[in-house]
């Protein structure tokens, strides 16, 4: 069984936040800024490379403009 980064539900989450950011003309460091986060931060669950959990996922949505 793939590990939960891995799973190809994970990555086109990762990818659909990536492409809400993009589209709301937000840069990953203008992103981390208003989560009070590294810029590493949004890089890392962007490529699939850090897990996310619910209350992040929320406070992300939220930053980027988005409704959940």
């Amino acid at each position: 069984m793939a590990t939960a980064l891995h799973t190809e539900e994970f990555q086109r989450l990762a990818q659909a936040l990536a492409e809400a950011r993009t589209q709301a003309g937000i840069s990953q460091y203008e992103l981390a800024d208003r989560l009070g986060v590294d810029q590493s931060f949004v890089s890392k669950y962007e490529a699939g490379r850090r897990r996310l959990d619910v209350i992040e996922f929320l406070r992300i949505v939220a930053a980027i403009g988005r409704d959940y």
